[in-house]
């Protein structure tokens, strides 16, 4: 639905400039929703790494906890679990599924790429959530409900610095 950062990196330079006081522009929106609506309100994303002489893997669980494998440094940024909401009625039942089971994320400015997959859902218990569609029930009084997904991001031993991107597709169907 939107894009998900994967990696950013950040250079900062000194000056040795007098102090000013400037306005700073923020976003602000709402969204109003329906009866069998379905939006998202974060986005996925893995947060800052190194990649060393091995590769290795980036998992952030549905709960936002980030974790490296192999020759993969954690090294900051912001992480964060995809979120999505709904509104239905209670106890409807409603199939979830992703567009792909893996995605591919590209280098601004370049040809690499990155793979990612291994989607979960951060129900109770967490699920892999794939292009099969996983039907779950409407467990609020209200119809209101919330759910995560975390996901496995692929880093190749050394893989060229730069911010990867991607997309993906959460598709909910009321039933």
């Amino acid at each position: 639905m939107r894009t998900h950062p994967a990696l950013l990196f950040v250079a900062l330079a000194a000056t040795a400039a007098p102090a000013v006081a400037r306005k700073t522009a923020s976003d602000t929106s709402a969204v109003v929703v329906t009866r069998l609506s379905f939006v998202q309100f974060e986005d996925l994303e893995f947060g800052t790494m190194l990649a060393g002489p091995t590769g290795g893997t980036v998992v952030v669980s549905p709960f936002g906890v980030r974790t490296g494998t192999g020759g993969v440094t954690l090294a900051g940024g912001t992480v964060q679990a995809a979120r999505f909401a709904g509104y239905g009625f209670p106890n409807q039942f409603v199939s979830i599924s992703v567009n792909a089971n893996t995605q591919t994320m590209a280098r601004a400015g370049g040809t690499e790429t990155m793979n990612y997959g291994t989607f979960i859902i951060g129900s109770t218990p967490t699920a892999p959530l794939t292009t099969t569609p996983r039907t779950f029930r409407i467990a609020s009084a209200t119809g209101f409900f919330s759910f995560p997904v975390g996901a496995t991001l692929n880093v190749a031993a050394n893989q060229k610095p730069g911010y990867y991107s991607d997309t993906f597709t959460i598709t909910l169907n009321y039933q």
